[in-house]
């Protein structure tokens, strides 16, 4: 990695012709360059579907193919509920400002007495005199 960019540098240039070769793929895994091996095509269709590997490379391109792709599964989930986090707060906000900051149930003004208690205390204060 380049210092303070998060750009790769290249160590070799690439001629083109090494794009998905599960032989590199396999070796730069070993040598435990991930982001090489995912530029040289190891998450692309049929990395690692080569005959002429062993079972061992096989399984190591399988095994970090599944393993990256569950990581980018969870990433991603991650995005969309920090999305959706982030716009129930906006509503919340929003609903908060159309009142006032008053909770909903009083912004009206009413009362939060059920019907048939408001009645009762309308019937106590007529009888003491009360407006």
């Amino acid at each position: 990695m380049v210092r303070g960019t998060g750009e790769r540098k290249r160590t070799r240039p690439s001629d083109g012709n090494d794009a998905r070769d599960p032989a590199r793929i396999a070796a730069l895994l070993r040598a435990g360059d991930l982001d090489a091996a995912i530029e040289a095509g190891l998450m692309a269709p049929g990395a690692g579907a080569n005959g002429a590997l062993d079972h061992g490379d096989q399984a190591l391109i399988a095994r970090t193919r599944q393993r990256l792709q569950a990581a980018w599964d969870a990433r991603e989930r991650y995005r969309a509920r920090q999305a959706r986090l982030a716009r129930r707060a906006a509503e919340r906000e929003a609903r908060r400002r159309a009142t006032g900051g008053v909770p909903a149930t009083r912004a009206a003004g009413a009362t939060a007495l059920p019907a048939a208690a408001a009645a009762a205390l309308a019937r106590a204060r007529a009888r003491a005199g009360q407006p």
